[in-house]
């Protein structure tokens, strides 16, 4: 465990070995909380986090019921043609 200080423009560095402990790269992103014994800081996520009750079935397909070896097939597919799109440019 490391100390630090507020500066005047009420940064704070974070001591390096915790940031390479937890690979804080320069550019990382945190939610900081105020909490009864201090602050929390932690990694702000890219997206909120979400159950899979809250999204399943949000995506709604009319149509005949497709097989596993349907859907790997269009998968397969589909990557095939982003990659000749790809390696054309």
């Amino acid at each position: 465990m490391g100390t630090t200080k507020l500066s005047s423009k009420g940064q704070i560095v974070l001591p390096k070995s915790v940031r390479q402990a937890r690979g804080w790269e320069p550019g990382t992103e945190f939610v900081v909380e105020a909490t009864e014994d201090g602050v929390h800081l932690r990694v702000k996520t890219p997206f909120p986090r979400t159950e899979l009750d809250n999204v399943f079935g949000s995506v709604r397909y009319k149509g005949r019921p497709k097989s596993l070896e349907q859907m790997s097939e269009a998968v397969k597919r589909a990557a095939g043609r982003r990659y000749r799109r790809a390696v054309q440019r």
